[in-house]
């Protein structure tokens, strides 16, 4: 952990700097001693002794003895983020379903509430509505005080101002949900992103990609998008605009998109197209599909029979990804956490053998979530707190 600020910075610029990324490291890595948050940040214990006590006075963090202690001699006191010191309030909207929750410091959800979504009901205005209906009931049930907003489209959000300028399997375009969310909400900061970059923020820090620094987040809900992280950080291209992974062209003659295009990857690996590889309704319900997978999955000598061509167009697209990008980590999402094992270690061995990138690294892991629906709920609350935690 770098603690370095500018050269020639002056005193209380180094403090203000070092605290941030005090306060930062307890919130993403949790509860921690003094003595490791020293080596950790490459501070005497005189400097970080001084950085919690302030923090302590700001009612940002608490401190107590470990429970278990080794050695001889005084332990070394425990610091523990205070999760309703500081709330964010994160929004996930998806096709099918939006939920919202309040994400105290540390990543503990303190309260949350969903609902679903069909065509009848999801036109811009009704689910802004709703969202900030459900907003008071969630900040007057929990008693806390919101500093920033963050919320998960599902398209292409224009990062400057939060405004969703198309979701394609939403038909919303141009819709300005940062501007009507910050004016409904006190003025407070909102900060709106792509569901997938989101969603590989939250795994990059909380999920399967900790500790990874070149990572790769591939989700099929209704569509298919993709997340990026790049050296440690999160890739977000020109004005923000990236992460569309699921309409890259993989069969030009393929079907028509929702974007308007024809063949794209998600319209072989996405939720209608994952449907039809199991002989079910293109519109069957998400429980269906998962429930299908999973009886599947009891019998791994069936599973590349039916699942067969699915697997090879995901395979398809990650060795284009692999190629491209050069993750050391694909991590798949939603409904691709419902795969079977025997289909994933399928793909994964044939992106391997496939991607010239990936032979010459040695391979390239392919994993699920480990955070579940809460994937890009958590993403959309870690964009709020990007801002909160700057030094």
């Amino acid at each position: 952990m770098t603690t370095t600020p500018t050269a020639g910075a002056r005193p209380d610029e180094v403090r203000q700097h070092n605290r941030a990324v005090l306060l930062r490291r307890l919130h993403t890595g949790g509860p921690c001693t003094r003595a490791a948050l020293a080596t950790e940040m490459g501070l005497n214990r005189s400097t970080i002794k001084a950085l919690v006590d302030e923090l302590v006075r700001d009612g940002l963090v608490v401190e107590r003895v470990p429970a278990q202690r080794t050695g001889a001699g005084r332990p070394s006191l425990l610091v523990l983020p205070q999760p309703h010191a500081a709330v964010t309030l994160a929004v996930d909207i998806r096709v099918e379903q939006v939920a919202m929750a309040l994400v105290g410091l540390g990543g503990e959800i303190l309260n949350r509430c969903s609902w679903s979504l069909r065509p009848t009901n999801r036109t811009p205005r009704e689910v802004f509505t709703r969202i900030v209906d459900n907003s008071a009931v969630l900040i007057e049930e929990a008693q806390v005080d919101v500093a920033a907003i963050g919320a998960s489209a599902p398209g292409v959000v224009r990062r400057a101002d939060g405004m969703v300028r198309e979701a394609p399997n939403l038909h919303w375009t141009d819709v300005p949900l940062g501007e009507w969310l910050s004016q409904a909400l006190g003025g407070r900061r909102v900060e709106v992103g792509n569901d997938a970059e989101l969603g590989v923020l939250a795994e990059h820090l909380r999920g399967a990609a900790r500790g990874a620094t070149d990572v790769v987040f591939v989700s099929a809900d209704v569509g298919v998008g993709g997340g990026v992280i790049s050296g440690g950080a999160p890739l977000r291209g020109s004005a923000g605009y990236v992460g569309e992974l699921g309409h890259m062209v993989v069969r030009p003659d393929g079907r028509e998109c929702y974007c308007g295009s024809r063949g794209c990857w998600e319209t072989e690996i996405g939720e209608r197209a994952l449907s039809r590889a199991l002989d079910l309704p293109e519109d069957s319900p998400r429980g269906v599909i998962v429930a299908e997978l999973h009886a599947l999955a009891q019998n791994p000598e069936e599973v590349l029979q039916r699942l067969g061509e699915f697997g090879e167009w995901l395979a398809l697209g990650l060795c284009n990804v692999v190629n491209l990008l050069a993750p050391q980590l694909v991590v798949l999402g939603d409904l691709f956490t419902s795969l079977p094992r025997t289909l994933i270690d399928h793909v994964g061995k044939s992106v391997s053998e496939r991607s010239l990138v990936g032979r010459a690294m040695g391979g390239t892991r392919i994993v699920t979530s480990s955070l579940g629906a809460d994937g890009k709920l958590l993403g959309a609350a870690e964009l709020a707190f990007e801002q909160l935690l700057t030094g």
